[in-house]
């Protein structure tokens, strides 16, 4: 397992580490044994937010009294000054301790800078001289917004997706921040669950010079990351050509499940009806093809295309059309007129 360096921010951490969002969906016990258990197992670095819900306190608990062994990344949504320093606050209150290594503004509008009127720059660089957090990073989705980013030089750390579905342009954007000395933060490695193949996945990452974290709520799912402390996964011919077909099978306008859309005007639970199609032939399961998720796909008749998901989407995604083409698909499969096997 090499080490990455997170741009000249100095955190240098094995490229394997934790993301926290999942563990809002588990009870306080199961959360501090995972964490505890990737720390054991070789993890460092641990990634967080406020808009987790409880992931934060469920961090704190697990790392309590052993501060000092790990990093601890968070986020905020706040948009103005005020409620920044309310959920920075309530943040390191959470996680029990008095500062953060790195403090980032959580899928941006816009790329925030000094004396644009907002403040919100200016509370980071407030917040970093008191030494409550010692780096300051940003999240993005929106590839334009994400190049504005690094172009500006104001950030220590970007956080981005990033996975073997990555574009050419989405490649540029890891090779320019390693130019502008920025540390790159790979979120959803596995494109919202799309992607199963953990050594592909993890053989991709080795390629460049990013820090995975990796979404984890079970102990399955997280003794397969670990196992790689354990055997060097490296690119290989075989793997080429399995990420390969991945590609042609998946790449174009598919919902990576992120969730911003919601909450939808009449009920659909888009970020799963809108990729159901994959889901289903990906990770076959008579669970999609029941009662519950036939009463939800059939809730896509329903949509008034009020455009509120499409507003949201940080993917720019035809939503509406999207969950039509995916209702059409799985009315086919209910029929027996095409197969997901």
């Amino acid at each position: 397992m090499k080490n990455i360096t997170l741009g000249k921010t100095g955190i240098t951490t094995p490229q394997n580490a934790f993301g926290a969002l999942p563990i809002q969906r588990v009870d306080i016990d199961q959360a501090v044994h995972l964490l505890r258990k990737a720390y054991d197992g070789g993890m460092t670095f641990f990634d967080t937010a406020r808009a987790y819900s409880d992931s934060e306190i469920k961090v704190g608990k697990a790392f309590e009294g052993m501060r000092d062994k790990v990093y601890i990344a968070s986020k905020t949504t706040a948009k103005d000054p005020e409620q920044f320093w309310k959920e920075l606050d309530t943040t390191l209150t959470n996680l029990k301790t008095d500062y953060l290594d790195i403090y980032q503004l959580h899928c941006v509008p816009q790329c925030y800078k000094p004396d644009d009127g907002t403040g919100m720059y200016e509370a980071m660089v407030e917040a970093k001289r008191l030494g409550k957090i010692r780096h300051i990073g940003i999240t993005a989705h929106k590839i334009g917004i994400a190049e504005e980013i690094i172009e500006s030089g104001l950030y220590e750390t970007l956080q981005f997706p990033f996975c073997y579905l990555a574009t050419d342009r989405d490649v540029e954007l890891v090779r320019s921040c390693e130019k502008a000395g920025m540390g790159f933060i790979a979120m959803k490695g596995l494109s919202g669950g799309l992607l199963t193949n953990s050594e592909a996945c993890m053989a991709f990452m080795s390629e460049y010079n990013v820090l995975p974290i990796w979404g984890i709520q079970r102990d399955k799912e997280l003794d397969e990351w670990l196992s790689f402390f354990d055997r060097d996964v490296r690119m290989t011919d075989e793997i080429r050509v399995f990420i390969e077909k991945e590609r042609t099978e998946l790449l174009g306008d598919f919902c990576r499940g992120c969730g911003y859309c919601a909450p939808c005007t009449v009920g659909i639970p888009i970020n799963n009806c809108a990729r159901m199609s994959q889901l289903i032939r990906r990770a076959p399961s008579e669970e999609f093809l029941g009662e519950f998720w036939r009463g939800e796909m059939m809730k896509i008749e329903q949509c008034i295309d009020c455009g509120a998901c499409k507003k949201r989407c940080p993917y720019e995604l035809d939503i509406p059309t999207l969950l039509r083409k995916n209702l059409a698909d799985y009315k086919e499969i209910l029929a027996g007129k095409v197969s997901v096997k």
